[in-house]
């Protein structure tokens, strides 16, 4: 294929933007991806709100964008990875973000334009976490200073069922550890692809950012436990005082009783 350009551009669409039923219905398909076909070169649209181009001018980019009917003000933000390409003879290489491919195949860009979808997804995730690192990183002091955390029930479920559902993105819905299923049909291009994720660090980065979500539910699964005692001691302390006044009730009417 004649490229317009040496450059890929990954671009992943806001969180917000995307639907359960999110998926692109135009071009050939392989699994979660599409591939669309324009001239000067090529886009891999993924299913999970990841495109990326190969070689496509800015022209023709915008005019995919409004057949897909996707605001262009949507990949202006900072999810965003751009890479140069050439290629040459041997084996698939990445170094200083120049990707070297070993043949113009368009399935051996799909399998590295998988692990790039993957990075840039995963940046979004890494975003997040960080910015429930910042936004929570003062409790553990908090608590250990004044023994308590002025946060209700509702607010410590709706941060736990927050972080199980990052956690679930991840490891569920987006695959984001696992080799994609296009590898089984296709499984000569899978070298490719691990060649691209080892270089983006897609496995380590998942693993930590696993870590550093666990250690928030830990806090958070702590907080819910001290509530759940405090709770428990305030009805027992209810009924105490129940089973005493219901006491005092029965000695006084049997005081009256005598008289």
């Amino acid at each position: 294929m004649q490229f317009t350009n040496d450059r890929v551009s990954v671009y992943a669409l806001p969180e917000s933007q995307l639907t359960s039923d999110y998926a692109i219905d135009i071009g050939t398909r392989y699994r979660d991806a599409s591939l669309i076909e324009l001239p000067g070169g090529e886009a891999w649209v993924f299913d999970y709100g990841v495109m990326v181009f190969w070689g496509i001018d800015e022209d023709e980019r915008l005019s995919l964008l409004h057949r897909l009917k996707i605001q262009s003000e949507l990949l202006a933000g900072e999810h965003q990875e751009h890479f140069r390409f050439t290629v040459g003879a041997g084996e698939v290489k990445l170094q200083k973000d120049h990707i070297t491919l070993s043949s113009d195949d368009p399935l051996l860009r799909l399998a590295i334009s998988h692990a790039l979808a993957q990075s840039i997804k995963l940046n979004d995730y890494e975003l997040r976490a960080q910015h429930t690192i910042a936004e929570y990183s003062h409790l553990p002091k908090v608590l250990a200073e004044t023994g308590s955390i002025k946060l209700g029930r509702r607010d410590i479920a709706s941060i736990r069922g927050h972080l199980f559902s990052t956690k679930s993105d991840i490891f569920l819905h987006y695959n984001l550890l696992d080799t994609p299923e296009f590898f089984w049909e296709y499984p000569v291009y899978e070298l490719a692809y691990n060649t691209a994720a080892k270089y983006l660090d897609i496995r380590p980065r998942v693993e930590l950012l696993s870590n550093k979500l666990n250690v928030i539910h830990e806090l958070f699964d702590m907080l819910a436990d001290e509530l759940k005692h405090k709770h428990s001691s305030f009805l027992e302390w209810i009924i105490i005082i129940l089973i005493a006044f219901e006491i005092v009730m029965v000695g006084a009417e049997g005081l009256l009783s005598l008289f």
